[in-house]
Formats: structure tokens, sequence, C-alpha cells
């Protein structure tokens, strides 16, 4: 085995898209890899301190967290280049459209296939970076990516993943098993 040291080498590496408002209402959105589901209605964003949905969390309390699909791929790869401290008309340069979301202070965006609603819970100042912790007020998902019972189908998300090694990003859709079952005959051995 090749050596590499100490890298944050681990794959795969979801991208979501933070949603927020800036001071003068106008839409921000970022994409981010560090973070993610930690708790049954919580989830958890590993930022840096000096990003504009840090000012923008702090002063609103409420975020987006959205799963982009393979058709905004260029859209979300822009915002996670470009930064709001430096481009005042990032939001608006992708052709994205935004709604305001009814529970939380922060925008849907409508070309997301599935977006989760959350308040700011705790910011937290760690050795590593700023932790921010998010309730999971409410689940949205565009009809395109039901399934014929009504639940969402990850397939039908067509989204992508981080690849950190390389840079490059992988699509998702293909099913190779079923959790909670592919492994279960081994549990009779």
């Amino acid at each position: 085995m090749k050596d590499f040291g100490v890298k944050p080498y681990l794959f795969p590496m979801p991208v979501y898209m933070i949603g927020t408002y800036n001071e003068d209402d106008s839409v921000d959105s970022m994409a981010m890899a560090w973070g993610g589901i930690c708790a049954e209605d919580m989830v958890a964003l590993n930022l840096e301190e000096d990003h504009k949905t840090v000012a923008n969390l702090r002063a609103r309390g409420g975020f987006t967290l959205s799963v982009p699909g393979m058709d905004t791929l260029a859209e979300s790869d822009f915002m996670g280049i470009a930064s709001a401290n430096k481009f005042s008309d990032k939001f608006e340069r992708t052709g994205l459209h935004a709604v305001k979301s009814s529970r939380v202070d922060a925008p849907i965006i409508t070309e997301y296939p599935l977006t989760l609603e959350c308040s700011v819970v705790e910011m937290q100042q760690q050795p590593y970076g700023l932790r921010v912790l998010g309730k999971i007020e409410n689940v949205l998902a565009d009809e395109k990516v039901l399934d014929e019972q009504g639940r969402i189908d990850c397939g039908k998300l067509n989204t992508f993943l981080f690849d950190q090694m390389r840079n490059d990003y992988y699509a998702v859709g293909e099913v190779c098993g079923k959790a909670w079952h592919s492994g279960a005959a081994l549990l009779k051995k």
C-alpha cells in the first residue's frame, strides 16, 4: 500500500448546496462536501469562517441544504468556485431560480430536486474550524424524483459525488443492493 500521510481522502463525498440570504435579501448558495446528517433530525456543516454563507447563517438563523442534479452540475460547481464575498451577483450568474421558504429564512432553489429546510441550532468553534448544527424543519422533493408510492427515489435525483483525491465528479444512480438485506445471509452462518 502507498502511504499518503494525513489527507481528507474518503469516498464518496456528497455534494450539497447551502442556500442562504444575504443582508440585501439576495440569494447566496455555496457548494459543500464536508458535512451531512448527524442525527435523526439534524445536519452538520463544516465550514471555513470567512465564507459569506457563515455571515448569512449568523444573521438569518436559517438555511436550505440541497442535493443538486446533474442538470445543474456547472452552476453548482460555479457556486463552489466563486465567493459571494467577491461576486455580489454570484447566484444571478447561474440562471437558477429561488423562492422563499415558508419555514426558515432561506431560499429554496427550484432546480434542485431535494431540499432540506433547516434552522441553525448551534455554531461551534472547533480546533479544526466551524461546525454548524442545523435542525431539519422539513424536506421538499420535486415530483419527478418520487416513485409510484410517493417515496423519494435516489436514482431519480440524478446527482453527483465529489472525488477529493482527483477533483472529479461521479454520477450516481444505479441500485446495486438492498440495505439490511444484501448481507442478511451471513447472519445465518
